[in-house]
């Protein structure tokens, strides 16, 4: 089994006995449906051991969590040069007063212990400050490299407790690695977690590959390849390494995605000068036809329950925005601004849809909901384009190009829904078309 795959499997023990007599559900609590929102202040000490063989991972684990949580725009880290109390005292004794001293909000410990066979278990509470309570207790058990996962699932488990939303860091992007001069691109497949550890190259770079998106379990990738010099649709297994072609048609394939089921797989298919979806069964190969229409419909994308699709098309004179049943019935357009949209997708919670937009030149990402009622634009560059949900439904992913004569540039940015976070993820070079993966073991 490949080693990103092994560094997925994580040993986790959720400990409710973590109860203390202060245990309550949190009072702060984060309302990040409204604008900008004022960050909380949370100290984030190492985290204590009396091994130095875990001093390292005492160490990296809180920077690993300091880092997603500030990401997200919705913490801001307390200096620790500003710290009264060492970690060691901490796991015996929270002194409230120590870090109301330094306007802490919140307060984040950990003990690392011995667990045995090289086992480490890794025992964590969220503290509300103010009010002098634990909001949160577990224990995880690492073994080998996933304390690196470890860490994302602590921040997941503060961010939910703080906003009552589910985290997102415990997730990864896959994306088009991109390398070259402007007139001869080399473009790999490449996947990394979301703060850009375990980056891997998935394909060689021998031939163009384009949009790819994750299965539901997170297991499988489709995308578009030129091999051979033919555009068509693959299936990556990120266990086995294996690419299989999706379908044998008899035109060009392209902007696949998954169902929510992971069943199934819609795409687009040129045939005979004319572009329609089509809904592909994974298991009989067999595709049906749901759009029977002259114009050119493509970058289809699922509601979370399954049941309809938004796609693009010009099939009114321009190129817009339409939503649909899945048996191709009752298409109604959605979009009906000035300029072109394209690139929906829908959000997992169902309540919104995101896209690019064209406008007088320049480039927009934004959402609308799927009714077509308030749209709103959230981000703009020279070209950005290719929004990706994260699991959560409230930040979006997506890549911005610059051009400078022969040279150009693609990275790959994230922002939140309000337009005020925008931040870019690490990669080792450019990038471009990423795709959100759902939460591991979802």
């Amino acid at each position: 089994m490949p080693s990103y795959i092994l560094s997925l499997v994580v040993s986790l023990i959720v400990i409710v006995a973590f109860n203390t007599p202060h245990v309550a559900q949190a009072q702060m609590r984060l309302d990040i449906t409204k604008g900008t929102v004022e960050p909380v202040a949370i100290a984030i000490p190492d985290f204590a051991t009396t091994s130095p063989s875990q001093r390292q991972m005492a160490y990296d684990i809180p920077q690993i969590i300091s880092n997603d949580l500030e990401t997200s725009g919705l913490f801001r880290k307390i200096n620790p040069d500003s710290y009264i109390q060492d970690p060691q005292s901490i796991a015996e004794n929270v002194r409230f007063g120590d870090w109301r001293a330094i306007n802490a909000k919140a307060l984040v410990s950990a003990k690392l212990i011995d667990a045995g066979n090289g086992d480490t278990r890794i025992e964590y509470r969220l503290w509300d400050v103010f009010a002098q309570r634990q909001l949160n207790g577990m224990a995880y058990v690492a073994n080998g490299d996933n304390w690196r996962r470890i860490a994302h699932l602590i921040s997941d488990d503060i961010y939910e407790r703080m906003t009552g939303e589910q985290g997102y860091f415990d997730s990864r992007i896959v994306y088009i690695a991109e390398s070259g001069q402007r007139q001869n691109r080399t473009k790999r497949l490449a996947i990394m977690d979301l703060d850009g550890a375990n980056h891997k190259y998935l394909t060689s770079g021998n031939e163009l590959v384009l949009t790819p998106r994750f299965s539901p379990n997170e297991q499988m990738i489709t995308y578009l390849s030129y091999k051979n010099g033919k555009p068509r649709v693959y299936l990556y297994d990120l266990q086995t390494g294996r690419q299989t072609i999706l379908g044998d048609f008899p035109g060009m394939t392209f902007a696949p995605r998954f169902s929510p089921d992971g069943k199934s797989v819609v795409m687009s298919l040129a045939k005979d000068g004319n572009t329609d979806i089509y809904e592909l069964n994974l298991a009989t190969r067999r595709a049906r036809q749901v759009t029977f229409n002259s114009g050119i419909d493509t970058s289809p994308s699922y509601s979370p329950n399954g049941n309809r699709l938004v796609f693009e098309s010009d099939r009114g004179g321009s190129q817009q925005l339409y939503v649909m049943d899945t048996n191709g019935n009752s298409a109604k357009r959605i979009s009906f601004g000035k300029g072109r949209y394209a690139n929906p997708v829908w959000s997992p919670r169902g309540d919104l849809i995101a896209f690019t937009k064209m406008l007088s030149g320049k480039f927009y990402i934004g959402v609308m909901k799927p009714d077509g009622s308030g749209e709103r634009l959230i981000t703009t560059a020279y070209h950005v384009e290719g929004p990706t949900w994260a699991p959560n439904g409230r930040y979006l992913s997506y890549f911005k190009e610059v051009s400078r004569g022969s040279t150009r540039s693609a990275k790959v940015y994230a922002i939140d829904l309000t337009g005020y976070n925008e931040w870019e993820l690490k990669t080792p070079n450019d990038g471009s078309d990423p795709a959100w993966s759902p939460l591991h073991g979802q």
